[in-house]
């Protein structure tokens, strides 16, 4: 039976979600605690733990992973008995949970996921360097087009390292990573989806309801309107993506790469500020919060906010709805004509006029049209 924990256990300083091998591998070399002892501890053979150790040392190539595990190991010693917040260890931003990181990690922050749906994504590159303390989400948003879709703390990347749910694919000055079979299993356990299954209601350009959450609170939502099911949450592209590679009749693209990146920022500042978790929230519902950004310290859940609700306040109804539905809840066109009560395949229209006014909005803020970060 495993030794009871006192409050001089090395494994005190070490947030829940860290991986038990990472565990034993900085209380073996920080703490001084022995093999068998930790054997003793974990209940199982020291040749298990011994593997466990030459494990992670042979992972410390990783960049990420040696400067997380320097991190944990740093914030071990310094913090008092009991296990630290994540907020507390790795200097996250956002420590709010949804069903999400519950259903995977309860300690693990709502920022961590937001990046990991990002690198499920197809094509998603995540990079980073050595001296820069951002890491970069890239992908290619149109054929030939690359562009950014999320901007993390280097310590979100070290966590999505650490767990083993991202490895790297290229490393170098600017490392690359990409996302690992366990962690797409991991978005996929969390969002309860069964593998295999998919959607029934999609169209030609996209399929709908990408996110299988409604975009409307369960009292006002027609019974159609109920998801059918839940699907592997990045398995099909984003409506603008599909979008994007679309051609009008004279050969030009249907949707330039400008107009993906203002309809790519927008739901990155949706989901920085949380609101993919709402139970309700249509155009009129989120146009009538009084946020304002002077509010909100910059790089805030609360700034994100107030930047989409700005956003959606300059597009106005219509236009704005098309956008929050496509660009923010992922659903489809098909679906959002349906809704909104529009003919068929007027929708493309309307999203790219919606997508053209956004990008004149984020121009107006003169700081780059780019992503945030």
């Amino acid at each position: 039976m495993p030794a009871k924990t006192t409050a001089s256990d090395p494994f005190d300083g070490f947030p829940s979600w860290l991986p038990v091998p990472a565990q034993h591998y900085l209380a073996h070399t920080e703490a001084g605690t022995s093999i068998r002892a930790l054997a003793r501890r974990a209940g199982c053979h020291a040749s298990t733990v011994l593997r466990q150790v030459r494990a992670c040392e042979a992972l410390r190539d990783d960049p990420l992973i040696d400067t997380g595990l320097q991190r944990a190991g740093d914030c071990a010693r310094e913090a008092p008995s009991g296990r630290p917040s994540t907020k507390e260890t790795w200097g996250m931003m956002d420590t709010t949970h949804d069903d999400i990181c519950q259903a995977v990690e309860p300690d693990l922050p709502l920022e961590a996921f937001r990046v990991l749906r990002r690198m499920c994504e197809p094509g998603a590159v995540l990079a980073v360097a050595a001296d820069m303390e951002k890491a970069l989400v890239l992908r290619e948003t149109a054929p030939g087009d690359t562009g950014r879709t999320a901007v993390a703390d280097r310590a979100v990347a070290e966590v999505l390292a650490l767990k083993g749910w991202i490895s790297c694919a290229a490393p170098g000055r600017v490392s690359r990573y990409r996302v690992t079979r366990a962690g797409r299993a991991a978005l996929a356990r969390a969002t309860g989806a069964a593998s295999g299954a998919d959607r029934a209601n999609g169209f030609g350009e996209a399929p709908a309801d990408f996110r299988g959450a409604p975009v409307t609170g369960a009292d006002t939502m027609d019974a159609d309107d109920r998801p059918a099911g839940r699907i592997r949450y990045g398995v099909a592209e984003t409506p603008l993506i599909a979008l994007a590679r679309r051609r009008d009749r004279d050969g030009s693209r249907f949707l330039s790469s400008d107009l993906v990146r203002a309809g790519e920022r927008l739901r990155e500042d949706f989901e920085m500020a949380g609101m993919s978790t709402r139970p309700s929230g249509s155009w009129d519902q989120l146009a009538s919060e009084a946020v304002s950004c002077g509010d909100a310290a910059p790089g805030s859940p609360g700034a994100a906010r107030a930047r989409v609700l700005a956003a959606l306040r300059d597009l106005g109804p219509g236009l704005g709805d098309v956008a929050l539905r496509c660009c923010c809840y992922l659903e489809g066109l098909e679906k959002a004509e349906k809704r909104m009560g529009w003919s068929a395949r007027s929708g493309k229209i309307v999203l790219r006029i919606a997508l053209q006014r956004l990008r004149r909005h984020y121009d107006r803020l003169k700081d780059g049209g780019g992503m945030i970060g």
